[in-house]
């Protein structure tokens, strides 16, 4: 099935902001990690998880500029609907791949203060992966 140009537009507009929160808040948390001076095995987890998580919205929000430009009429360089897949593969896989690490991040989150705090987070981010999984 092709999409009409001006619905990737849309889309990819709407992604693009998305993924701009999603990473800003993503680095908030891993610069709040790197100032940390404990040597926890899982905050050395979490560290790396939202590190996956940023870069994967990064990847995300370049690829969706990419279709943005690509897809808006008037862009100087003539341009096919299959010029376009390579981006799109790129952007959806990436944003999917930072949702998952997020809710990664909400399971681990939890066991840096305590057993139940951890139990509770692992059910919320399980959760919270599935039914994202199920929409899909």
């Amino acid at each position: 099935m092709e999409l009409e140009s001006a619905y990737l537009a849309k889309v990819a507009s709407q992604l693009i902001v998305i993924s701009s929160l999603l990473s800003g808040f993503s680095i908030a948390v891993l610069a709040n990690l790197l100032v940390t001076q404990s040597e926890d095995k899982i905050l050395d987890i979490i560290l790396k998880i939202t590190t996956i998580a940023a870069a994967c919205f990064l990847i995300n929000l370049f690829s969706m500029t990419q279709v943005l430009l690509m897809s808006t009429e008037g862009y100087p360089i003539k341009v096919e609907l299959n010029d376009l897949n390579l981006p799109k593969m790129l952007g959806v896989i990436s944003f999917v791949l930072g949702i998952v690490a997020l809710c990664i991040l909400i399971a681990l989150s939890g066991w840096t203060k305590s057993k139940s705090t951890g139990i509770f987070t692992t059910i919320v981010g399980g959760l919270t992966l599935i039914i994202l999984l199920l929409s899909m």
